[in-house]
């Protein structure tokens, strides 16, 4: 064959050791980013943001209840769960759960215990405190810390529970805190102790809580 035909065949045998073109599949992007869940779109994943935590948190857990396996400490025998009258009416109950955390603040728990005693023996509610005039209520809880300014919560604290709570007390920490004298951890421990709902990290603070915390409900 000529020339010619040889380039020809040369090409046929090329174009038939050719190889097949297939397309490429596509490949699908994962995407990562921030935004509410309406805004991401499928196939997207959440952004993992870095959690800060502190420096040997686990091993420092790890020894405070090596320390606190004996539980002899105060409060394991005097805190707010063995303050109250166990044989008292539920709302009683309730709210000597509440008048002990509101004596505890910036007090030993042995003091607040003597003074939750000293109450308890003239029977302590919400109208034997409204009765008390506010020099006798004094020495009776003298000498807690603050003990003026407690006085005068707990007097107002009592009033209003008289008046919009039937003499019980909250059952939310958003009501308690509005109570003249409770802060949010004497708030979330009333939940624990007085409701036997846990709702925030008051319950996490010293160990006011041993035993069962829905002992007052």
């Amino acid at each position: 064959p000529g020339p010619l035909r040889r380039r020809e065949a040369a090409a046929e045998a090329r174009k038939s050791h050719s190889p097949v073109k297939r397309p490429r599949k596509a490949q699908r992007l994962r995407v990562a980013y921030e935004g509410s869940d309406s805004e991401k779109g499928e196939g997207a994943e959440p952004l993992k943001v870095p959690v800060w935590e502190p420096q040997d948190w686990q091993q420092q857990l790890v020894n405070i209840r090596a320390m606190r396996n004996k539980k002899d400490a105060p409060v394991d025998h005097l805190g707010t769960e063995h303050c109250y009258d166990s044989s008292a009416p539920p709302k009683v109950r309730r709210y000597q759960v509440l008048l002990s955390l509101m004596l505890s603040s910036q007090t030993k728990d042995q003091v607040t215990a003597g003074a939750m005693q000293r109450l308890r023996a003239r029977g302590l509610t919400v109208d034997s405190i409204l009765q008390t005039d506010d020099a006798t209520l004094g020495k009776l809880i003298y000498p807690v810390g603050f003990w003026r300014s407690k006085v005068k919560y707990i007097k107002q604290t009592s009033a209003i529970l008289q008046q919009h709570y039937g003499g019980d007390i909250p059952a939310s920490v958003a009501e308690l805190v509005a109570l003249p004298g409770v802060g949010p951890k004497m708030a979330h421990l009333a939940m624990a102790v007085a409701w036997g709902t846990v709702s925030g990290i008051g319950v996490c603070g010293p160990d006011h809580l041993q035993g069962d915390p829905r002992a007052a409900s």
